[in-house]
């Protein structure tokens, strides 16, 4: 089921789902309405006559008119749309492509316009009128003026909205945005049940119980996406057995390398080999569902571009380490799993690639203090930002993680500085870490 609800989630987030969603409905009601208009006699008197159309030429010039509109500001907005995404390329990089693709007001704006135009073709194709039969669907032309004139509200909805989200702010704010909603996605899921963090079982002992090993190898190259674990963890249970992954989400796997070992006393047959290849997708892309350091590496990728030499963009490269603080002093406090799972039995099955608060402590800070070079207001919001993550974390490897970066962040000022009062400032700070210095 959660393989399902992967695959599901990878067709929701698609530029053309919604689009063609809005497009099929469209069609649907089209059909309604003209069925409508067919079984019920509409009055042309009192209030009636302004509403309702009583000539075939009015209604198509009306239909053509409104499906011409349509159609023109269709490729209007599609051209906007391309001027966002090259622009947030550049500024923000290619990566950052997706996130303005996969903006459902963008894509209802363009399926909208596109269905109303063909909403149009189809009911001008039914008007009818000649000796035999006289046809006028005048509901269905009322409701594509009431389409068109939701559609001009949605244009100016659109261009505000276009307008807001190239702007940096945004665009990182909508980065963390995602990034917090999918802290439960952070780490790998579930596999089993966990021991506590002073279990360590001894693992060479354990697979060399076994009497078979089998490579299980990575169907193509590209990025690991998805691990149906759930399926894995059943699939080894039943086999009494034990599987150790070598790689996690996010992961770039070549082609026939070995992804996955498994420790059995029966040498698997293809099927059961097969089986096991399936659980893991790989793709020539990285998404934020099992990848944990994804969005981390989306925010990390637009402060240093601002910190690069052609954009010199400080306050942007701020910004950023802001939010990335938030999300880290939020992971002080919730507890990385172990990367040994076991089943009900107490039995290990999982030795899983585990992420680890150093690793992204790592991910979210080690470019941004390397590319901040020379840049001393950048440098200070990295130390205050680690200073404040050390006033959270509790844990004494989390807080000698946090020091490794102060004293890397302290060296880089110390070679980097042309003022020295600068470095001074660095300095002081420090010490909210490093109290009298001795741990340095």
């Amino acid at each position: 089921m959660k393989k399902l609800n992967f695959f599901w989630n990878q067709l929701t987030s698609t530029f053309w789902f919604v689009p063609s969603l809005i497009i099929v409905g469209t069609i649907a009601i089209a059909i309604i309405s003209i069925y409508i208009d067919g079984i019920v006699e509409i009055s042309h008197r009192g209030i009636g006559r302004y509403l309702f159309i009583d000539s075939a030429d009015s209604a198509r010039s009306i239909l053509t008119t409104i499906s011409g509109a349509m159609i023109g500001v269709a490729g209007t907005v599609f051209s906007i749309t391309l001027v966002a995404l090259t622009l947030a390329s550049s500024q923000f990089g290619p990566r950052l492509i997706k996130n303005f693709m996969y903006d459902r007001l963008n894509q209802v704006v363009l399926g909208s316009y596109v269905a109303t135009y063909i909403y149009c073709l189809i009911v001008l194709n039914t008007i009818k009128e000649n000796g035999d039969m006289d046809f006028l669907p005048s509901i269905s032309i009322l409701l594509s003026l009431f389409a068109s004139l939701s559609n001009i509200i949605l244009l100016i909805v659109f261009i505000h909205h276009i307008a807001t989200t190239i702007q940096a702010d945004k665009v990182i704010s909508d980065i963390s945005e995602s990034l917090n909603k999918n802290l439960n996605v952070l780490f790998p899921e579930k596999i089993g049940e966990e021991h506590g963090e002073d279990h360590e079982p001894k693992e060479q002992e354990i697979k060399e119980s076994y009497s078979n090993k089998t490579k299980i190898k990575a169907p193509k190259s590209g990025y690991l996406q998805y691990i149906n674990n759930d399926s894995l963890l059943q699939k080894v249970n039943d086999m009494s057995g034990l599987i150790e992954l070598h790689y996690r989400p996010g992961d770039y796997i070549v082609f026939s390398v070995e992804a996955a070992t498994i420790f059995t006393n029966k040498e698997l047959s293809d099927e059961q080999i097969n089986f096991f290849t399936n659980q893991i997708i790989i793709s020539e892309t990285r998404n934020k569902y099992q990848d944990a350091e994804h969005s981390i590496h989306q925010m990390v990728e637009i402060a240093v571009r601002a910190l690069s030499p052609g954009v010199n963009d400080p306050y942007t490269a701020i910004s950023c380490i802001d939010n990335l603080t938030s999300t880290m002093c939020y992971l002080t406090t919730v507890k990385f799993p172990s990367k040994y799972r076991y089943n009900e039995d107490g039995d290990l099955r999982v030795i899983a690639d585990a992420l680890t608060y150093e690793g992204m402590l790592d991910a979210a800070f080690n470019q941004i203090r390397q590319f901040a070079s020379g840049s001393p207001s950048v440098v200070i919001r990295l130390l205050e930002a680690l200073i404040t993550i050390h006033e959270f974390t509790h844990r004494p490897y989390y807080k000698r993680a946090v020091k490794i970066h102060a004293k890397m962040v302290l060296n880089m000022a110390s070679d980097s500085f042309d003022e020295h009062n600068d470095f001074i400032d660095v300095k002081k700070r420090s010490q909210l870490i490093f109290g009298d210095g001795s741990d340095q």
